[in-house]
């Protein structure tokens, strides 16, 4: 049987992975500055949309979070 992930559990999961590779790019320095500022942004979208209860942001942010790439 297929385990089913819920909103609430995939969001927070790819929050969590992003923020290792927004490490990854703020470890590479100037060269990874605008990366970091762009992922920082996408982060803090998720979060709005988590505090705010907005279910079509937290959809948005997942699909924009899983699109980011190491």
């Amino acid at each position: 049987m297929e385990q089913v992930e819920t909103l609430s559990d995939a969001l927070p999961h790819e929050m969590a992975r992003v923020r290792v590779l927004l490490g990854h790019y703020k470890a590479i320095g100037p060269g990874g500055e605008l990366g970091a500022v762009l992922i920082e942004m996408d982060l803090g979208a998720a979060d709005r949309a988590i505090r705010d209860g907005d279910v079509v942001a937290m959809l948005v942010a997942l699909v924009i979070l899983r699109s980011i790439k190491s």
